[in-house]
Protein backbone atom coordinates (compact mmCIF):
# COMPACT_ATOMS: atom_id res chain seq x y z
CA UNK A 1 0.00 0.00 0.00
CA UNK A 2 1.59 3.50 -1.21
CA UNK A 3 1.02 6.29 1.65
CA UNK A 4 -1.65 8.07 -0.88
CA UNK A 5 -3.64 5.00 -0.82
CA UNK A 6 -4.15 4.80 2.93
CA UNK A 7 -6.61 6.22 4.39
CA UNK A 8 -6.70 8.91 7.18
CA UNK A 9 -8.86 11.60 8.53
CA UNK A 10 -8.46 14.05 11.49
CA UNK A 11 -11.80 16.29 13.04
CA UNK A 12 -11.29 18.80 15.58
CA UNK A 13 -13.39 19.06 18.83
CA UNK A 14 -14.10 21.99 20.67
CA UNK A 15 -13.65 19.97 23.76
CA UNK A 16 -17.51 20.36 25.34
CA UNK A 17 -18.90 17.37 27.06
CA UNK A 18 -21.35 16.69 23.49
CA UNK A 19 -18.07 16.47 21.70
CA UNK A 20 -17.42 12.60 22.63
CA UNK A 21 -20.83 11.64 20.83
CA UNK A 22 -18.77 13.51 17.96
CA UNK A 23 -15.94 11.94 18.06
CA UNK A 24 -17.30 8.35 18.14
CA UNK A 25 -19.79 9.46 15.04
CA UNK A 26 -16.60 11.08 13.46
CA UNK A 27 -14.81 7.36 14.13
CA UNK A 28 -18.09 5.26 12.86
CA UNK A 29 -17.82 7.49 9.81
CA UNK A 30 -14.09 6.69 8.93
CA UNK A 31 -14.57 3.07 10.04
CA UNK A 32 -17.93 2.88 7.53
CA UNK A 33 -16.00 4.29 4.67
CA UNK A 34 -13.31 2.19 5.53
CA UNK A 35 -15.23 -0.93 5.67
CA UNK A 36 -16.94 -0.31 2.03
CA UNK A 37 -13.17 -1.12 0.53
CA UNK A 38 -12.09 -3.39 3.51
CA UNK A 39 -14.29 -4.91 5.81
CA UNK A 40 -12.25 -5.64 9.25
CA UNK A 41 -11.76 -9.25 10.01
CA UNK A 42 -13.87 -9.72 12.58
CA UNK A 43 -16.88 -7.42 13.60
CA UNK A 44 -15.46 -6.92 16.89
CA UNK A 45 -12.31 -4.78 15.55
CA UNK A 46 -15.39 -2.24 14.81
CA UNK A 47 -17.11 -2.10 18.18
CA UNK A 48 -13.52 -2.12 19.62
CA UNK A 49 -12.59 0.89 17.84
CA UNK A 50 -15.22 2.99 18.23
CA UNK A 51 -15.17 2.10 22.48
CA UNK A 52 -11.35 3.28 22.55
CA UNK A 53 -12.45 6.33 20.30
CA UNK A 54 -15.24 7.21 22.81
CA UNK A 55 -13.15 6.54 26.10
CA UNK A 56 -10.30 8.61 24.70
CA UNK A 57 -12.42 11.88 23.95
CA UNK A 58 -14.28 11.11 27.33
CA UNK A 59 -11.38 11.37 29.15
CA UNK A 60 -9.89 14.96 27.00
CA UNK A 61 -13.11 16.06 27.92
CA UNK A 62 -12.78 15.28 31.40
CA UNK A 63 -9.14 15.96 31.95
CA UNK A 64 -7.84 18.75 29.15
CA UNK A 65 -9.42 21.73 29.39
CA UNK A 66 -10.26 22.81 25.36
CA UNK A 67 -10.74 21.24 22.15
CA UNK A 68 -9.51 18.13 21.21
CA UNK A 69 -8.26 16.55 17.63
CA UNK A 70 -9.14 12.92 16.63
CA UNK A 71 -6.66 11.24 13.95
CA UNK A 72 -7.51 7.72 12.24
CA UNK A 73 -5.40 6.44 9.98
CA UNK A 74 -5.43 2.61 8.26
CA UNK A 75 -2.13 0.71 8.76
CA UNK A 76 -0.73 -2.49 7.22
CA UNK A 77 -2.36 -4.46 9.63
CA UNK A 78 -5.33 -2.75 11.53
CA UNK A 79 -6.70 1.23 12.50
CA UNK A 80 -3.95 4.15 13.78
CA UNK A 81 -6.02 6.24 16.49
CA UNK A 82 -4.19 9.33 17.63
CA UNK A 83 -5.95 11.87 20.24
CA UNK A 84 -4.55 14.81 20.92
CA UNK A 85 -5.52 17.04 23.86
CA UNK A 86 -4.14 20.21 25.56
CA UNK A 87 -2.97 18.04 28.84
CA UNK A 88 0.85 17.23 29.33
CA UNK A 89 0.12 14.87 32.05
CA UNK A 90 0.22 11.21 30.94
CA UNK A 91 -3.30 9.14 31.41
CA UNK A 92 -2.21 6.92 34.86
CA UNK A 93 -4.32 3.88 35.77
CA UNK A 94 -6.85 4.53 38.94
CA UNK A 95 -8.46 1.79 40.71
CA UNK A 96 -12.16 1.05 39.89
CA UNK A 97 -14.65 1.36 43.12
CA UNK A 98 -18.18 1.25 42.21
CA UNK A 99 -19.32 2.63 45.71
CA UNK A 100 -18.19 5.70 44.07
CA UNK A 101 -20.22 6.17 41.14
CA UNK A 102 -17.91 4.31 38.84
CA UNK A 103 -15.07 5.75 36.90
CA UNK A 104 -11.18 4.48 36.57
CA UNK A 105 -11.92 1.74 33.83
CA UNK A 106 -11.15 3.60 30.82
CA UNK A 107 -7.70 2.98 30.63
CA UNK A 108 -7.17 -0.25 31.82
CA UNK A 109 -9.73 -0.78 29.13
CA UNK A 110 -7.79 1.28 26.22
CA UNK A 111 -5.00 -1.17 27.27
CA UNK A 112 -6.84 -4.34 26.90
CA UNK A 113 -8.16 -3.33 23.70
CA UNK A 114 -5.06 -2.33 21.62
CA UNK A 115 -2.31 -4.00 20.53
CA UNK A 116 -0.14 -0.86 21.47
CA UNK A 117 -0.67 2.10 23.43
CA UNK A 118 1.71 5.08 23.44
CA UNK A 119 1.69 8.79 25.36
CA UNK A 120 3.61 11.72 23.98
CA UNK A 121 3.36 14.71 26.12
CA UNK A 122 5.04 17.59 25.17
CA UNK A 123 4.47 21.61 26.25
CA UNK A 124 1.29 22.37 24.71
CA UNK A 125 -0.59 18.66 25.81
CA UNK A 126 -0.36 15.07 24.29
CA UNK A 127 -0.88 12.97 21.54
CA UNK A 128 -2.43 9.47 22.77
CA UNK A 129 -1.42 6.89 19.93
CA UNK A 130 -3.22 3.02 19.89
CA UNK A 131 -3.34 0.75 17.54
CA UNK A 132 -6.21 -1.51 17.06
CA UNK A 133 -6.65 -4.80 14.67
CA UNK A 134 -8.51 -4.35 11.56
Amino acid sequence: MTSEAIPSRTTRFAGEPHCVTGARLAAEEFLSDLGDNEPPASPEHWDDILLVVTELAANAVQYAPGPFALRMRRTFDGVHVTLRDTNPTPPAPRSFNPRTGGGGIGWHLIHALCDQVSVVPDDRGKDVHVFLPW
